[in-house]
């Protein structure tokens, strides 16, 4: 049995392995078949709305706002519909910003023989797979640094979603998972 393990600020407790959401995996596809993943973990940001969410109270604001601003132009007061408009287009711009990075993550597949990892920002969706038994772990060499994982010339770095401490945490069972050596010849 594989398990996913979900990773951000908000659900991991000090002790690491109580903190984790434990959900059952499905299958994960390759040319050859289906292999099933040996483990799975999903690094995500801390976010406490989701997209629609925000675009629904956005829209109550902007609703809200005007009326009370054309309530104003309407008694003479036009300069205050002009204030509300820029008010809004500012929380707009803010808004917009943080939706666009509400659902990036950190998605990585231990299976048999590679280490799959999917990074989404924004709008970029990058997808790498490395060879487990060639893949190097590379610690963050300064604090707020990433973690790298490097097979066959490719480096990934990943961990932009973990505290210092879950970023140890997780190098160690990072490097329990794909086993202590690297293959030669890698």
């Amino acid at each position: 049995m594989s398990f996913v393990f979900i990773l951000d600020n908000k659900t991991l407790s000090d002790l690491y392995f109580d903190g984790f959401a434990r959900v059952q995996l499905a299958h994960v596809k390759r040319s050859g078949g289906v292999l099933m993943a040996n483990r799975e973990w999903l690094l995500k940001r801390n976010c406490s709305i989701s997209p629609r969410q925000l675009m629904q109270a956005y829209s109550v604001l902007c609703v809200v706002s005007l009326a009370i601003a054309f309530s104003f132009t309407w008694r003479g007061a036009w300069y205050i519909l002009g204030f509300a408009v820029i008010e809004l287009a500012a929380v707009g711009c803010a808004f917009l910003c943080y939706a666009r990075h509400a659902t990036d993550c950190e998605h990585i597949v231990l299976t048999d023989d590679l280490l799959v990892i999917h990074l989404i920002q924004a709008d970029q969706a990058r997808h790498f797979k490395l060879i487990r038994h060639c893949t190097k772990v590379d610690p963050p060499a300064k604090r707020h640094r990433l973690i790298g994982l490097e097979s066959s010339g490719t480096r990934v770095e990943v961990g932009r979603f973990l505290t210092e401490y879950k970023r140890r945490e997780f190098i160690r069972e990072l490097r329990q998972e794909l086993g202590s050596a690297v293959m030669p010849g890698c």
